[in-house]
């Protein structure tokens, strides 16, 4: 096992399972086949991720601002940008799983950084946690990942994404 499971499910053991977390995802962690076999390579197949509901996140848009090697070029995170949204689902995370969602998107390994974002869902608005480049690691520097792009394109379908915003991300767009 890596350190990171075992720094993993110590925080789990710690965690209060009574206090849901609220996670907007907007990003690869919403292509299930890949999610199955990150959570397989890293001894992870007990947690299932929930359905969740679709949603939008106000007032920011994608930004590929992350160089990853793993992906070969950058991968996107959130930036605000006042009218914008983008799409996603928002899942309720026990409390005690909430360090499996932070090892998935890099919190970590410090690649990424929690932060609040405004979602519209069910007509209602409200907070969730979304992750994003932890400001010390972004660049915009290199190309973006076209793999990443892929990744982010069949994640959004499987999530059942708006068509048309599947298209904005199969044509790259973002700040």
């Amino acid at each position: 096992m890596d350190s990171h499971y075992d720094q993993v499910m110590k925080a789990r053991e710690q965690a209060d399972a009574n206090a849901p977390r609220r996670y907007f995802a907007y990003s690869t962690i919403l292509d299930r086949a890949a999610f199955d076999e990150w959570k397989h390579q890293h001894s992870y197949g007990f947690f299932e991720l929930p359905e969740g509901r679709l949603a939008e996140a106000l007032d920011v848009d994608l930004v590929y601002d992350f160089p990853s090697r793993w992906w070969g070029g950058r991968v996107a995170g959130l930036t605000d940008v006042p009218g914008a949204r983008v799409y996603g689902r928002l899942f309720e995370i026990p409390g005690k799983d909430w360090p499996i969602v932070q090892h998935k998107e890099g919190f970590v390994t410090s690649m990424c950084v929690e932060r609040t974002v405004r979602v519209r869902v069910d007509g209602q608005e409200v907070e969730a946690t979304a992750f994003v480049t932890n400001p010390r690691r972004a660049s915009s520097d290199g190309p973006v990942s076209p793999r990443f792009v892929e990744a982010l394109v069949r994640g959004a379908k499987s999530a059942g994404l708006p068509a048309d915003y599947v298209e904005k991300l199969a044509r790259g767009e973002s700040r």
